[in-house]
């Protein structure tokens, strides 16, 4: 079994208060849930306005699978115009 974990640091530059932040991170942690099934929840930053953590989780046999799936879903990330991507950490257990 292989445990793949993604960490994102975001930058969101359209929120002006933790209200339009939650908004825009609640909405990408859902796409990024059923598109992907995943495992996936704002991991950090959490009272910062125009910054966010995130986390995803990926449980497969091969590592090859779960390095495609987190892959896959960090393009994602990078493709929402709502957000930029500032740092990635990438471990498979």
């Amino acid at each position: 079994m292989v445990t793949g974990i993604l960490e994102v640091e975001l930058g969101i530059a359209g929120s002006n208060s933790l209200k339009d932040k939650r908004q825009v991170i609640k909405s990408l942690l859902a796409h990024i849930r059923n598109r992907f099934n995943v495992s996936a929840a704002e991991t950090g930053r959490l009272n910062i306005w125009r910054r966010a953590g995130i986390g995803v989780a990926c449980v497969s046999n091969d590592q090859k699978i779960a390095n495609t799936v987190l892959n896959n879903v960090l393009e994602y990330i990078e493709s929402d115009p709502r957000v930029s991507v500032d740092s990635v950490n990438m471990e498979f257990l």
